[in-house]
């Protein structure tokens, strides 16, 4: 009989750069970057776009000026909230980046305190003080490294793992249009209806709802009719104010 044969409980056995347990679950970008900015460019440009066009026709206007103010609304809003990202995810960067040189400078300064006060994290953490110790040197063999842990441990945030600007800028361009443009639908495909335009934008809503729920593991269902509800908050209060100034403006 051959006893040289492999283990077959160990004939697999990952290499250690191998993560076996990448198959049974994966993270989500939670870093504020693309998802952020993409899921509430597409709400904002649904909310805001089916919003305008219930004020505006409310108001008892043609359907060409209805179109036209949804398409200028879409444009501006899609620009503004795409400035209003790169401008957002730029501050919050740079704040970091003011943070890591802070922390830089007190490790020049006082490494020994800063080494002591990564032995006390990592013993909060559940480490034995000799384990915490042993981690602490070794992270401030490298100070860059030292630099990157402080602040992941302070202040909740990787250094190296910032979203980036464009991208987040990108993203609220694209899906603020897209949010934007559904209410418009009807519209543009000559159907003169205010209240198809809202329908469909309600319709969007309920996706959009569905979609965010579903990026954030939460009921589909609940997430649809939450967006529902606080859309037609906003798309109600712009009706009425749009009836009641049509009604105050002379023919």
């Amino acid at each position: 009989m051959n006893d040289s044969a492999p283990d077959p409980d160990t004939s697999n056995t990952a290499s250690p750069a191998a993560r076996p347990h990448d198959f049974d679950h994966t993270h989500s970008d939670v870093s504020g970057g693309w998802l952020r900015a993409a899921v509430f460019g597409a709400m904002d440009g649904l909310v805001t776009n089916t919003s305008l066009i219930a004020g505006v026709g409310g108001a008892g206007v043609e359907a060409h000026t209805v179109i036209l103010s949804g398409v200028a609304g879409l444009v501006a809003g899609a620009f503004s909230m795409a400035l209003g990202e790169y401008t957002s995810v730029s501050t919050s960067n740079e704040q970091i980046d003011a943070e890591v040189r802070v922390e830089r400078r007190a490790l020049h300064r006082h490494p020994e305190a800063e080494e002591a006060e990564l032995v006390e994290t990592f013993t909060t953490m559940g480490m034995s003080e000799r384990t915490a110790t042993a981690a602490a040197a070794e992270v401030h063999a490298d100070t860059e490294r030292a630099v990157n842990i402080h602040i992941t441990h302070e202040l909740g945030v990787n250094p190296l793992e910032k979203p980036s600007p464009l991208v987040a800028a990108g993203s609220s361009f694209v899906m603020f249009s897209i949010g934007a443009i559904i209410p418009l639908i009807p519209y543009l495909l000559g159907f003169e209806s205010l209240v198809a335009g809202l329908a469909v934008g309600g319709f969007g809503l309920l996706l959009a709802g569905a979609l965010a729920a579903h990026f954030t593991a939460q009921s589909k269902i609940r997430g649809a009719l939450r967006q529902l509800v606080f859309g037609a908050i906003a798309v109600g209060a712009t009706y009425v104010v749009g009836a009641l100034i049509g009604i105050g403006v002379p023919g």
